[in-house]
């Protein structure tokens, strides 16, 4: 096992490039078996996430190649094979292995899937929308049983909008017989990726971006190649590290209008942004001004970026409230601040921060993909060394977070821990 070292201090100056969108890549490999032909993906981020989700392909009997950042995933021997455990308890995003299944196979045997620790995120909107078209969904022995003797279009309201709901009840209803309305639809940039390659394997959907997505169900899918979007949370990720401790950064490879609320509460702090086709200029001033972010579903504040936000405000004067209405236990980042000197109360789902206050260097860990993101910015900010173990979060979602920073001027390194610091990080 590793840790992540960062010396604080160092001002970060020059360009840094966002890959391709994990919160795209997790749905659009699962997708990918829907076709009969090979599919090519370009662009995919070099995150473990992605290469568990290949894994999972060869297990179903999917022929899974890498050529740089292009994967080619040939389905044409794919069957409806269990997906009971192992991998599926490393991410999340192994649930949509059900719509997709339940799609191509009409069956399906999914564990229930695990990745970050965020407190409760139930699944019962999915349940819903593939009952509404026909299948039967069991609970056995802890994994999700679907079968149906065929799916057939539906009128599906969610009760709640759900990203993931949204992607599944799609991948499902692509190849159901009929009509399907998917109304209250979530309208994240990666809902329409993932329905641009569905549409570009032949699917028909209309009204990806809203709230009301129509599906005309087809018999078969065809292979294409697909160019992923840019990864959004990795790119506000890096304008607010650059907010944090920066002095000009370019963020490269970005697509602007995705980022406008966070943007928006960056400026209001007093950041000075210039945005191109392509690409955002950061760069700070002092003092920054405390500002109130309430994480919304899109296009509000993403809840993925709470956490980073949060270790921004530290640096700011005065008191800022950050809020997270979508995960509301999302604040498992503070007591590591606190042991940083950060000044931060907990209140409900709120987390009030009083700064400015300079951070010092301590031994941390990191709970959650974007907590680390969080504690990482912290260690450029603080005064001497800050050690971050958990470091498996953020290479889920982070590809070579290290050298990009280290290529902006920061000192951060990784070294193996030791036996001792293994048995506290277990016990922790």
């Amino acid at each position: 096992m590793q840790k992540i070292l960062i010396e604080g201090g160092h001002l970060l100056n020059g360009k840094v490039r966002v890959n391709g969108a994990k919160n795209s890549a997790v749905a659009l490999l699962p997708a990918a078996l829907m076709a009969d032909s090979d599919v090519a993906i370009e662009g995919l981020p070099n995150i473990s996430d992605v290469y568990t989700l290949g894994d999972l392909l060869e297990e179903i009997g999917g022929k899974v190649s890498w050529d740089g950042q292009t994967v080619h995933i040939d389905p044409s021997n794919m069957v409806s094979m269990p997906l009971p455990n192992g991998k599926v308890k490393k991410l999340r995003a192994s649930y949509y292995f059900m719509g997709a299944m339940l799609g191509k196979f009409k069956q399906a045997v999914i564990g229930l899937p695990g990745g970050c620790h965020l407190g409760p995120r139930p699944i019962d909107q999915h349940i819903k929308g593939f009952e509404a078209l026909g299948a039967e969904v069991t609970n056995e022995q802890g994994a999700i049983y679907l079968r149906a003797n065929e799916l057939h279009g539906a009128r599906i309201y969610l009760d709640v909008v759900s990203v993931g709901a949204t992607i599944n009840i799609m991948l499902a209803a692509v190849k159901a017989k009929g009509k399907t309305i998917i109304e209250n639809a979530a309208k994240e940039p990666e809902i329409i990726d993932v329905a641009t390659l569905l549409t570009n394997m032949g699917a028909k959907i209309k009204g990806v971006g809203t709230d009301v997505i129509r599906i005309e169900g087809v018999p078969t899918l065809n292979g294409c190649q697909h160019v992923i979007i840019p990864d959004r949370i990795e790119a506000g990720t890096y304008a607010i590290t650059a907010a944090a401790q920066g002095n000009e950064v370019i963020i490269d490879n970005v697509i602007p209008q995705h980022l406008e609320s966070v943007l928006a509460k960056l400026r209001e702090m007093g950041v000075t942004i210039e945005e191109g086709d392509e690409q955002l200029y950061i760069s700070p001033k002092d003092p920054l001004r405390s500002v109130d972010v309430k994480t919304l579903v899109y296009p509000g504040f993403p809840t993925d970026l709470q956490q980073p936000f949060t270790t921004l405000l530290t640096k700011a004067a005065n008191t800022g409230v950050v809020t997270d209405t979508i995960y509301s236990a999302r604040l498992k980042h503070i007591d590591e601040l606190r042991r940083m000197n950060a000044s931060i109360k907990v209140q409900g789902g709120s987390a009030i921060v009083t700064g400015p206050v300079q951070l010092e260097g301590a031994r941390v860990t990191a709970s959650d993909l974007r907590a680390g993101a969080s504690l990482v910015i912290a260690g450029l900010m603080a005064n001497g060394v800050t050690e971050i173990t958990g470091i498996e979060h953020i290479d889920r979602g982070y590809e070579k977070i290290t050298d990009k920073l280290n290529s902006l001027g920061a000192n951060v390194w990784r070294e193996e821990m030791n036996e001792q610091e293994i048995e506290q990080f277990q016990e922790s």
